[in-house]
């Protein structure tokens, strides 16, 4: 048992200063993946900022189409607002998909987004993860990798984003707002989460002390018509071995417009950025959205357990396509 201190402070500034001023401060609003990474040895805080007094609790709909949304916002509360199920559904649906429905009572959106790897590895406490000790190897290179990346990987590092809304809120702009030592800023949602490289022990582009606030999610019309797909071993409380965030603008039989975000198969949320270039122009068919899956996945680099998440994402890209064109 290591011992730790706690604090509940009321402003956003207290809490930012309390964080900020131990060398290993923390955050703790539902406490759904601190608290597990605590017990488990990975997380080592020395004081508990609690933050579940702060104001960061509202949905809001903006005149312009677009959302604001509190970071301390329940996951199922997201999920049911109306103007997230009309305006967003990928969002909705993504919420919904991502955990059994007593843990989406109780995690808030900014811890959704700001969880760690969900990898064994990591977890286990004693396995080689350059994670959790830098320079100490990765241990699902050659270890158990079935549900680890294909994309964004280096020789460092394989873990997978468990996050399945953070994959929905970057196929369609979302901006993370934040307030940290040194102020106010904005992360685009696609820019949160690195890419492992040479320093996989850096997760997000976060701050020490600095706390997610809100998200924002830009007017798209393109989104009201947006679907999530999951694929996973089991019905319901799974991670994800491919999720597809995905929607359509066809006209005349013919893609004008595309969102694409994969969950499950990158280091980070990814958009497809790619593939999204390959479908506009091209007719709203299955060998299309088949030709822009085979674009995307080009890059995948696949290890022993995990070669067929190739052929998974690509029917998943295409299913998923194919009901947001209908």
């Amino acid at each position: 048992m290591r011992p730790l201190s706690y604090s509940r402070p009321s402003t956003i500034e207290q809490a930012v200063a309390l964080a900020a001023h131990e060398p290993c401060g923390a955050f703790l609003a539902g406490g759904t993946t601190e608290v597990d990474l605590i017990r488990a040895g990975v997380a080592v805080p020395d004081h508990l900022v609690d933050i579940n007094d702060l104001p960061l609790y509202a949905v809001e709909e903006l005149a312009d189409g677009g959302l604001q949304i509190g970071a301390l916002a329940r996951m199922s509360e997201v999920a049911r607002a109306r103007a997230v199920r009309e305006r967003y559904p990928a969002i909705s649906r993504a919420l919904l998909l991502g955990a059994s429905p007593q843990l989406r009572n109780m995690a808030s959106l900014g811890g959704n987004l700001r969880q760690r790897t969900r990898c064994a590895y990591l977890r286990d406490g004693v396995s080689p993860c350059n994670k959790r000790e830098p320079g100490s190897g990765c241990a699902a290179l050659d270890g158990f990798n079935r549900g680890h990346a294909i994309l964004g990987t280096s020789e460092h590092c394989i873990a997978t984003h468990p996050s399945d809304v953070l994959v929905a809120l970057v196929a369609f702009d979302a901006v993370v707002r934040t307030v940290g030592p040194l102020g106010d800023r904005s992360i685009a949602a696609d820019d949160l989460c690195l890419l492992p490289g040479e320093t996989p022990e850096l997760e997000h582009s976060l701050e020490h002390g600095e706390l997610i606030v809100g998200i924002d999610v830009p007017a798209a019309p393109i989104a009201r018509r947006s679907v999530y797909l999951k694929v996973r071993d089991r019905a319901s409380y799974e991670f994800a071995l491919v999720s597809v965030a995905a929607a359509l603008e066809v006209s005349d039989g013919v893609v004008t417009a595309a969102r694409l975000a994969l969950g499950g198969v990158a280091t980070k949320p990814w958009r497809a950025r790619l593939a999204e270039r390959t479908l506009v122009g091209a007719p709203a068919d299955a060998a299309s959205f088949r030709r822009a899956a085979t674009a995307e996945l080009e890059r995948a680099i696949v290890r022993r357990h995990n070669a067929f998440k190739v052929e998974l994402a690509s029917r998943a890209v295409v299913r998923a396509l194919s009901e947001a064109a209908a």
